[in-house]
């Protein structure tokens, strides 16, 4: 049975006190002695590669929603990426996601945009998840996969192992920005998605939730800011569906498509338009 949502919830003191670390240590990196252009050019790349390549590309358009296929090789890489972002594990959070688009905007729904925009930014992680209990009915295609098992359990231990990586390539340099601002900068532009995206833009389709489509918030994802043609037709590949609605991530798809890595890739079938 669905439980409700609320943001009376318990406090999630171990997120709270993660949080607020990843947050000092980014605000550390801008001090000076710790400022490295390289670091900032480091930040970016990952920012690609764990947000981009792993988050979107990855955890949300391929195994979340199925809208392609890729070999289990690349699959498994685009995971892996995925982890480094530090949201939990893959598990956790495909199971929320695919609840969040049953519950989209309803009062169960984790980060329900009618809580307000610090809820559905990042408010409701702080709190204890009555929807956790249910994640499991969302993920048996993944569940017993060893791989994701290991990185579902071990993710913070990768993510210590990748910092150990980037401390002998660059110093504490490499660490502050690598780790620290990358990280901030992945999750708040992620969490836009949540929050943003169901608050400021244009509604194409009527899609039974608040989603919208905000060209600005798709420039920081790389094309997930179309949120509302995405909660419409969410098993597509491409959420950008105008010729100006730019989406970073289904040019990478169609580069894979080329490549001969990519397949089974499902588009939208358009329904009447809103208005």
């Amino acid at each position: 049975m669905t439980i409700a949502t609320s943001n009376n919830l318990p406090r999630d003191w171990a997120v709270i006190l993660f949080m607020a670390l990843v947050h000092i240590g980014a605000i550390v990196a801008f001090l000076p002695g710790n400022f490295s252009w390289a670091g900032v050019g480091l930040a970016l790349l990952l920012h690609w590669i764990t947000g981009g390549l792993g988050i979107t590309l990855g955890w949300h358009r391929l195994v979340t929603h199925r809208s392609f296929q890729t070999p289990k090789w690349l699959e498994y890489f685009l995971v892996f990426c995925g982890t480094l972002a530090m949201q939990g594990g893959p598990i956790w959070w495909v199971g929320l996601h695919r609840h969040h688009h049953l519950y989209s905007d309803q009062p169960v729904d984790h980060h329900d945009s009618g809580k307000g925009f610090w809820w559905s930014h990042m408010g409701w992680m702080l709190h204890e998840v009555p929807a956790e209990d249910e994640a499991p009915r969302f993920t048996k295609d993944i569940a017993d996969d060893p791989v994701y098992q290991f990185l579902d359990k071990y993710f913070l231990g990768v993510q210590v192992a990748f910092a150990g990586v980037l401390y002998l390539l660059g110093g504490w340099t490499f660490v502050l920005w690598g780790i620290f601002v990358r990280l901030v900068l992945v999750y708040h532009t992620t969490w836009l998605v949540n929050s943003a995206t169901h608050k400021f833009g244009y509604r194409t389709y009527e899609s039974g939730d608040r989603s919208t489509n905000c060209w600005w918030v798709a420039l920081l994802t790389y094309g997930e800011g179309w949120h509302n043609n995405h909660h419409a037709f969410q098993y597509s590949a491409r959420h950008g569906l105008k010729w100006w609605e730019i989406d970073m991530t289904w040019m990478m798809i169609q580069l894979l498509q080329t490549l001969g890595l990519a397949q089974k890739v499902k588009l939208a079938e358009e329904p009447t338009a809103k208005g």
